[in-house]
């Protein structure tokens, strides 16, 4: 389970876009794996790709979950939190820069649908490749294809009005 903790939360943050949601999601995900272990079958595809399927249908149902209390959160709560960050290599002034970007990366996902979003997110985040996509989305592959990149498309424009512009 060690292998696949960065893989789940990173899936996980980046659909939810909340440091905490994501540890709850993680750790509900980790519980439906622990519990549902006997039947993962080889077969049917890597021990990583099920785990990630699970992830996925744990959001799927946090999203249900919770679109009312999406549609009446106030304008505070939408304002962004900043998260204590560990030292690192870089400057202060790249850090600032990076940290910038994720958060503007972030906001642009969350105003795409679910369904562009959470391929975009195995795509272009977690680095899956085609097969295992469709294997967790369970569409056909020039399905996960074309969300992936009416998705890229829509982030690009949403990038675009916040301001983002390529270097």
């Amino acid at each position: 389970m060690r292998r696949h903790t960065r893989r789940v939360y990173g899936v996980c943050y980046r659909f939810v876009g909340n440091r905490t949601e994501a540890e709850d999601i993680s750790q509900e995900v980790f519980l439906r794996v622990y519990r549902t272990l006997a039947s993962y079958r080889s077969a049917h595809g890597g021990f990583a790709t099920w785990v990630t399927s699970v992830t996925r249908n744990l959001l799927i149902d946090h999203y249900r979950r919770t679109k009312r209390d999406r549609l009446t959160d106030s304008l505070d709560d939408a304002m962004p939190v900043v998260e204590n960050k560990e030292s690192s290599a870089r400057r202060p002034d790249e850090q600032a820069l990076m940290g910038e970007l994720s958060g503007q990366v972030q906001a642009a996902l969350t105003r795409l649908s679910p369904e562009l979003r959470e391929a975009v997110i195995l795509r272009d985040l977690q680095q899956l490749e085609y097969a295992e996509i469709q294997q967790i989305l369970q569409v056909p592959e020039g399905t996960v294809k074309s969300r992936i990149n009416r998705g890229r498309i829509e982030m690009a424009k949403v990038l675009q009005q916040m301001g983002v512009r390529p270097s």
